[in-house]
Formats: C-alpha cells, sequence, structure tokens
C-alpha cells in the first residue's frame, strides 16, 4: 500500500527517486525515505509526513550516488515516524531494504534474531527483513542466496528491493502478492511499484512472477522463480503517455477523472467483451467501490440474463466455510488488479472448483493473471486514491456483460437487444449532460452564483449524520455515494436500503440530519417517495435525485431534487453517481481535505 522507486545507473539517482516517489504519492503514505551508495556507505534520509517534508531534507542534506532506493510509507506496523520509515538498514548499516506488504510472521522472527542479540531501532515488519538478509548474507557471502532464504523464512506478502554496500552495482528484487514493475531505460535500471514513477525514464516494463527473484543492473535483468531455476520473463511496452497520468488542466487527479467517465465509457463500449462459458451461477468478489459495482451486476445478471449470482466481500469471502464452486464462475473485481483481499478470494475460488474471470483496468495485473478470462474497463490511469471512472467502468462492464449473456441465453428478445444497443450508443452523451448540469459549473468562493452542488454543499457542510438512501440499485448507488463523502471529506454517512429505516436506523433521524434519497428506480417510486416522508416527518432535510420525469413527484416532499435524464433504469447508477461523486468532492474541497490523497487510505490496497 506504498510507494516504491529504486534506480541503477550513471547519474545521481536522488533526483529520479524523489520524482518516482511523488508520481507514487496518490498511492497514500504517512512517511518518506531515500537510501543511496555514496561510494563508501550506505547515506538515508528519511522522515514522517511528505514528500515536502522529504525534500527540505535532502536540501539541508544533500545525497548523492548512482545507485539508491526510495519509499513513501503506508503505517502497517508502527506509528508513521521517523525511526519507522523506510527505508531500513541491518546493524552494520550495509544493506538496506524497502518493502511493501506484510509480514505475517513478524512477531516471531524478531523474537528469535533478538535472542541472537539483535537490538531493533523501529516496530516495522521491514526491519526484521533487514536483519533476516544481513544474516544469510554473513552465512553465504551470496545477497541473492541470502534474500532466497529470507523468503523462504517469513509469511504474508510483500515487494522487497534490496541494496547493499558489498554489491553496489546491483539491486535485488523479490515479490509475492505484491505489485512490483522493473524497467531498463538508456543507461540506468528501475524498479518501482506501479508503472506512473517509471515512464518519465522508459517505456519497456517486466513484472514478476510470485516467487520470483530478480537481480537488477543498469542494463540487464536477472531472473529466477520460486524454485531457484533462472527464466526469462518477457518485457512489454506500455503504449499510454505521462500526459494520461497527470493533472493536465485540473486542479485535482479526481476532478480530472469525473470529467473522463463518458469519455471511458465510449472507450469500454467499443472494446471487444470477454468471451467465456455462460454459467449457471456466479459469485461476485470484490472491495469497496468494487464490492458496489457487485452488487449492481448481481442484479443486472438476474433481471437480463436470467442468471442468479451473490456479491461477497472479498476479505470475508476468504474466510467462510469452503464449500464447493464447481458449476459456477467467480468474478473477481478490482480496478488496479493488485487487492489483495480479492487476489486471495479469487485463488480460493478456484481451488474451490469454480471457473474464474476478472474485471479489471491494469493488464498484466496479479488478479488479470489469476482470472481464466478478463474483461479490461479500458478506464486509463486512475491517480486519485477515490475511484471514480473506475467505478463507473466497473458497472458498464457488467452491464455490457449481463447483455451479453441475455442474448445467448435468449432471456432478451431480438428487439430488446436492440433497444439496449441504442440506450448504450447515447449513454457517453448522457452522462456528458450530467456532469455538465452538476459538474464543473460551480463557481467559487467570491463569486455571485454557485452551480446546484457547491451550493448545496456549503449548506450543509457539516451534518451530523448524512444518510443515503434507495431501493433496489438504488441501494447499491447510494452505498457507493456514502462511501465517497465519508474517504474524502470525513463525514460521517452511511447508506440503507430505504425500506430498513424502520427497522432501528429511523431512530437516528432528527433535525440536523441530512437525507440523500436516491429515486431513480421507477417501479419502486412510490415506496421511495414513502420513505422520504417518514424522514421528512422526523426533522430530516432531504436532497432527491430522480428522472427527469419525475421531478413533479418529488417537489412536494424533498426539500431540494436533483434530476437526471430520462432512461432505462438500468441505467440509472451509471448517471446518479455523478452528482453524488461532485457533492463528495466539493463537500471535502469546503472542509479543507485532501481530495486525491484522503488521510489513511491508500490506492492499491496490498495488505489484509
Amino acid at each position: 500500500m506504498c510507494g516504491i522507486m529504486g534506480v541503477i545507473g550513471r547519474e545521481n539517482a536522488v533526483p529520479k527517486l524523489v520524482n518516482g516517489l511523488q508520481h507514487l504519492s496518490y498511492r497514500g503514505y504517512d512517511a518518506a525515505g531515500v537510501a543511496v551508495y555514496n561510494g563508501n556507505t550506505l547515506d538515508i534520509r528519511k522522515t514522517a509526513g511528505t514528500m515536502d517534508r522529504l525534500r527540505d531534507l535532502l536540501e539541508g542534506q544533500p545525497a548523492e550516488g548512482s545507485i539508491g532506493i526510495g519509499h513513501t510509507r503506508w503505517a502497517t506496523h508502527g506509528a508513521p515516524t521517523d525511526c519507522n520509515a523506510h527505508p531500513h538498514t541491518d546493524t552494520d548499516g550495509r544493506i538496506a531494504v524497502v518493502h511493501n506488504g506484510i509480514i505475517e510472521n513478524e512477531r516471531v522472527l524478531r523474537q528469535r534474531l533478538a535472542a541472537e542479540g539483535i537490538t531493533f531501532r523501529s516496530q516495522t515488519d521491514t526491519e526484521v527483513v533487514a536483519h533476516l538478509i544481513a544474516k544469510f548474507n554473513r552465512e553465504t557471502c551470496d545477497l541473492r542466496c541470502a534474500l532466497r532464504k529470507t523468503v523462504e523464512v517469513i509469511t504474508g506478502a510483500y515487494a522487497l528491493v534490496v541494496m547493499s554496500v558489498d554489491e553496489p552495482d546491483r539491486l535485488y528484487i523479490a515479490r509475492k502478492d505484491s505489485p512490483i514493475v522493473i524497467g531498463l531505460g538508456k543507461d540506468a535500471g528501475y524498479v518501482a511499484s506501479d508503472i506512473p514513477a517509471l515512464l518519465p525514464y522508459t517505456r519497456d516494463i517486466l513484472l514478476l512472477e510470485d516467487g520470483d527473484i530478480a537481480c537488477l543492473s543498469q542494463d540487464a535483468v536477472n531472473v529466477t522463480n520460486k524454485d531457484g531455476d533462472e527464466v526469462q520473463r518477457p518485457f512489454r511496452r506500455i503504449d499510454w503517455d505521462q500526459e494520461a497520468a497527470d493533472k493536465g488542466e485540473h486542479t485535482s487527479f479526481m476532478e480530472k477523472e469525473m470529467d473522463e467517465q463518458p469519455e471511458a465509457a465510449a472507450r469500454l463500449l467499443e472494446a471487444p467483451l470477454v468471451q467465456s462459458k455462460i454459467p449457471s451461477r456466479v459469485t461476485f468478489v470484490a472491495c469497496g467501490s468494487a464490492y458496489h459495482a457487485s452488487l449492481i451486476g448481481k442484479h443486472y445478471l438476474a433481471e437480463l440474463a436470467g442468471i442468479p449470482a451473490t456479491a461477497e466481500i472479498a476479505s470475508e469471502f476468504r474466510y467462510e466455510t469452503p464449500l464447493s464452486l464447481d458449476g459456477q464462475m467467480a468474478i473477481a473485481i478490482s480496478q488496479s488488479g493488485e487487492t489483495v483481499d480479492t487476489l486471495m478470494a479469487l485463488r480460493q475460488a478456484k481451488e474451490r472448483g469454480a471457473d474464474t474471470a476478472a474485471i479489471v483496468n491494469v493488464q498484466d495485473s496479479s488478479i488479470a493473471r489469476v482470472a481464466g478470462a478478463v474483461q479490461w474497463m479500458h478506464a486509463g490511469p486512475e491517480i486519485a486514491v477515490a475511484t471514480t471512472k473506475g467505478f463507473t467502468t466497473q458497472v458498464l462492464a457488467l452491464l455490457r456483460l449481463a447483455l451479453d449473456w441475455g442474448r445467448k441465453n435468449d432471456t432478451l428478445r431480438a428487439n430488446e437487444v436492440q433497444e439496449w444497443h441504442g440506450s448504450l450508443k447515447e449513454l457517453p452523451r448522457l452522462m456528458r449532460e450530467v456532469l455538465v448540469k452538476y459538474g464543473n459549473g460551480g463557481l467559487r468562493e467570491g463569486a455571485e452564483e454557485c452551480g446546484a452542488v457547491p451550493c448545496f454543499a456549503r449548506q450543509n457542510i457539516a451534518p451530523r449524520l448524512v444518510f443515503f438512501l434507495g431501493r433496489g440499485l438504488d441501494t447499491a448507488t447510494a452505498m457507493e455515494g456514502a462511501l465517497k463523502l465519508k474517504e474524502i471529506s470525513y463525514q460521517h454517512a452511511t447508506a440503507y436500503p430505504a425500506g430498513e429505516l424502520k427497522h432501528g436506523p429511523i431512530a437516528l433521524i432528527e433535525n440536523d440530519v441530512l437525507v440523500v434519497a436516491l429515486a431513480t428506480q421507477r417501479e419502486l417510486l412510490p415506496k421511495t417517495i414513502s420513505n422520504i416522508r417518514e424522514v421528512k416527518a422526523r426533522g430530516a432535510r432531504v436532497l432527491a435525485l430522480c428522472q427527469q420525469q419525475d421531478e413533479a413527484a418529488l417537489a412536494n416532499d424533498a426539500d431540494e431534487v436533483w434530476t437526471l435524464p430520462n432512461a432505462p433504469d438500468c441505467l440509472m447508477p451509471l448517471l446518479a453517481v455523478l452528482p453524488l461523486q461532485r457533492l463528495a468532492y466539493e463537500v471535502a474541497l469546503l472542509r479543507g481535505c485532501s481530495v486525491d490523497k484522503p488521510r489513511n487510505l491508500a490506492k492499491s490496497v496490498t495488505v489484509e
């Protein structure tokens, strides 16, 4: 859940390390550091806090060397302090390590090393790795062999990059269940935890398999597999440019990515659809926003393809009773393709007999390599921690899949397929219409007017509690709206099926509570209106979202109504989520929050 950058070349590595870490800072972090070999010893500069603090440290205490490693840390073991920041070294300061993931048996290993006389300077699991490598290196006088022995005794997920004063022309890399990317550029070798860090220097990248150990020099990479045999891992060319991973004229990545959703939808609609055997039953495994997308996908499969489906939170699926899934299909959904809970759930589903498929955005990601079939999201790079275009392309991919299986299953008639073809063709235009209406039109502080979303955000900047309510498909959209508000504005929000209010949560409704009621499902509109009246009678302020044709039906019951273009109910999650994303964004700005890098969160969740 952190950023790794490594460089080995002829020039000073520090500027490239810092630049690479900056490109990875969207992943979420609370400390940063670098280590370089200065021709004699390892120079380490690290600090809790932001990249700006690391730059200030390097300005006051410069470091220089042609080989180095860097890291942005998201705290797991120990608080975000200078001492716990990476890189970590062995006792003699001859070996430095950066690490993503979690070493699950860290405590036992720490006790063993302490009994051997090792004194620890930090609370991290990574320092344990540094001491283990040093121990085995003393025994073998071979750093690759020492790293191999280390990964044989540690358990958990890891991406490790190791440097040593004894081999100043090499970096060693090991991987298990945590992403790492190796690149070769002109006169330099690079390693990073994600592609954007490497784009300024190379477009030729190599991905390691679980259990691989790589030796990287400035012009070559040598890989051995989990059995110690030398293997050839292919390089591939990255075909998207740095501009796609930059903000451009936008003030934030999240704003840029919200605005890119119609184009992302258009790309996906033109892309090939994954071909696979039609299952009799589907189990979705996903986390966070991807789980909300899977709830919508469950509805699509039932209504359009006649296929029963369940949606499981991946982190819970892994620990349920392992019943047989023979004859079923497990579909993993993950923007990054590296979400460790989803990856493990997919592997378990495979072991339980399920056919497997995945909906992911990143080619060659771990989940994509495990799944039997893959539907690419074609969203383009998503940098902001809070997903926007990732979510909408996941939902659209599920809709296309359900329509395709419905056509092949004959649950959809030919005229229905044709109608859906026309509706999907119109979707990017409808999304642009909603974004124009509820997107960038808001004027900032000091202007005479503002758009609907910024004005509403100013009037509701800090309610005691926000309820998001909906029925049917609106329930999952409500869950996504509540998550967006929580994760980037830190406003307490919760989502419920509207009919569940009277089964307990309505006790919380009073005058200073805001209710966001989604009422886009036309057959369920009368029921949702009844729930709106229930919360209004108890003093809540209500914002309602509905189709344009239903505005009059809600005008007398909601305090404010936001309308969406008339469209089939199954398309409404793709339209209704757009103003909810913008609402969360505007509230976060007004509350002074970091919209791209919310506190405590990371983009790619690679730890349990």
